[in-house]
């Protein structure tokens, strides 16, 4: 049953992270991710690592993931467009580096299980709350603490990005493109003229406006 277990989640994890790579919007990327450190989640818990896995879950697929979902909204990411190709290489490239790690983890797998009786049967301190505690607050304090740093600049990398620094004043005009346009506005004189007027482009617009399209909006007000 435990290795049963194992293997289905595995499976699961490996299945969300080619979803995570095939998928064109970046919301759907972001929940695969989700599932893929949900199922290592349920890993690190049959392997007897419940630290570790509470931890996957709260920091990793709660708090981390929150902060991407957000910074992908923030920015308002759509979907992405398909390009050309350029480096094609790439694919054969990618094909065989996959293969040549498929082989090594069953090559670590067959000499697990092979050099399984000379193994120590004592049961291992690594992944429980005291040792990793112990050397989370010791050993590796200044990463530990880093790391909040990293994770504060990424927050205000995020927000710097998603200024607009585009946005008009008060007094600024704002040329249309293809519109029908009264005769009244085109022309004050044509007090009650109703004419459609129709235009093209936004040079088109500018021109019947009066309005120069080219220069800058702080130039018009």
């Amino acid at each position: 049953m435990h290795l049963a277990l194992f293997l289905v989640f595995g499976i699961v994890c490996v299945a969300g992270a080619v979803n995570l790579l095939i998928q064109s919007h970046p919301i759907q990327s972001a929940l695969s991710l989700i599932v893929v450190m949900a199922s290592l989640a349920v890993e690190y818990l049959l392997l007897g690592a419940e630290f570790v896995a509470a931890v996957q879950v709260i920091v990793y697929a709660g708090a981390i993931m929150v902060l991407v979902i957000f910074v992908i909204m923030l920015l308002n990411v759509e979907h992405e467009e398909p390009r050309r190709k350029r480096l094609r290489f790439l694919v054969p490239v990618a094909i065989g580096m996959a293969a040549i790690l498929i082989a090594e983890t069953a090559f670590i797998l067959y000499s697990v299980q092979a050099g399984e009786s000379n193994l120590p049967r004592t049961v291992s301190s690594v992944g429980l709350t005291h040792s990793i505690g112990v050397g989370l607050f010791t050993q590796y304090l200044l990463p530990f603490e880093i790391t909040s740093v990293l994770l504060l600049m990424a927050i205000v990398g995020a927000m710097s990005l998603a200024r607009r620094n585009t946005i008009l004043s008060s007094t600024a005009r704002v040329v249309p493109g293809a519109q029908v346009l009264a005769m009244d506005i085109v022309n004050p004189r044509a007090v009650g003229n109703m004419t459609a007027v129709e235009t093209a482009t936004t040079a088109e617009a500018a021109h019947l406006l009066g309005v120069d399209s080219r220069s800058d909006p702080k130039d018009r007000e």
